[in-house]
């Protein structure tokens, strides 16, 4: 396909938004309202005190100096979040991605990294811990030292107790673009040791950053990842895939899907029926729409597909889980990373027959 009919394809994806539905509720959390137009990758979790707790990153731009991660609290039974606090802050340093999640101890995880060039190739990765429900942090520390190395995605607990944080090793030093030995990879954590360990690094044709990842037996782990590469539109930009066999320690190279991928995040996550869910901008050249994808087999296809954002503007960024209730909540960034949106359904609102694809 040449480059024109790319374009032209990409301008047709993105003319007209569908109306909204009663069974998908989307609200704003934040937008230019409060200090710094800039908002982007948010992360959010549900803590054990039934409040939403959601962190982002923001100031005057994506490598702006100012940069801080903010945090937000929806208590429990209200419908306002709190205003945006820092949370993580450093001097003449960027900060962004932060992932916040509770663990089973209740210990609260706030992830983000932090700049130390001109590109994130120049990032190491940081953390906080909360004890008290977010309200109050300890002193940051490092948990990947060596440049380059960034985190996107939730952590997951693994059937042996562990747990298992999604990262990434940018490379290249060009900010519209990453190299082809952008790799994915795992830092398995052990609760009893207070130990980090580095698994092998995925690899692919174009790259592959920002995992997010399941498991679906005590040995069988899936993940998808974003492609790396520039934003220029073009024709085989595909999600990638790779897979674990021996409980996460060690993955397959990366393999790329049918599922397309216009450089950008991906989420991927188990509900409790043991149904997996795949959200992703089923596009080549934008991000949008952002789609949901639900596999009733254990990966083998993805049947039910529908768009929970749409139209002529960007859908980015995907962080979801299912709360208590059953409930499935979704953030992600639109209006050019100013405004972070949050989104609410039931599984059933994807399983309907007109949305069944295959």
């Amino acid at each position: 396909m040449n480059s024109m009919l790319m374009l032209i394809g990409c301008a047709a994806l993105v003319v007209g938004a569908a109306a909204a539905d009663g069974d998908i509720v989307t609200t704003k959390v934040v937008g230019e309202e409060f200090q710094g137009a800039y908002k982007h990758p948010a992360s959010f979790t549900e803590l054990d005190n039934g409040d939403l707790y959601l962190a982002y990153y923001g100031g005057g731009g994506e490598y702006e100096d100012d940069s801080c991660v903010w945090g937000m609290r929806l208590k429990k039974g209200e419908d306002t979040w709190t205003t945006p606090q820092v949370i993580a802050d450093t001097p003449f340093r960027s900060e962004g991605n932060p992932v916040v999640w509770q663990a089973p101890d209740g210990i609260v995880w706030l992830f983000y990294v932090q700049s130390y060039g001109e590109t994130w190739s120049a990032s190491r990765i940081k953390a906080k811990i909360s004890k008290d429900q977010g309200h109050t942090w300890s002193d940051s520390f490092m948990v990947a030292w060596e440049q380059g190395m960034m985190a996107r995605g939730r952590p997951i607990v693994l059937n042996d107790g562990g747990y298992l944080l999604p990262i990434y090793h940018e490379r290249g030093h060009d900010r519209e673009m990453t190299t082809p030995d952008t790799t994915s990879l795992f830092l398995r954590y052990s609760p009893k040791t207070h130990e980090w360990t580095e698994t092998n690094r995925i690899a692919s044709r174009m790259g592959n950053e920002q995992p997010a990842v399941v498991q679906i037996t005590d040995d069988y782990l899936v993940a998808y990842c974003r492609r790396s590469g520039s934003y220029d539109p073009i024709p085989d930009g595909w999600m990638v895939r790779t897979e674990s066999h021996d409980g996460g320690r060690t993955w397959s190279q990366g393999e790329e899907t049918k599922f397309q991928n216009p450089n950008s995040a991906v989420e991927f996550i188990k509900l409790r029926n043991g149904h997996l869910m795949l959200i992703y901008n089923d596009s080549m050249c934008e991000r949008t729409p952002l789609t949901v994808a639900v596999s009733l087999d254990n990966d083998k296809t993805y049947p039910y597909r529908r768009n929970i954002g749409e139209g002529d503007n960007t859908f980015a960024y995907p962080v979801a889980f299912q709360a208590k209730d059953g409930k499935i909540h979704v953030i992600y960034t639109t209006n050019e990373r100013t405004q972070i949106n949050h989104v609410v359904f039931d599984e059933s609102a994807i399983l309907k027959p007109e949305y069944k694809v295959e």
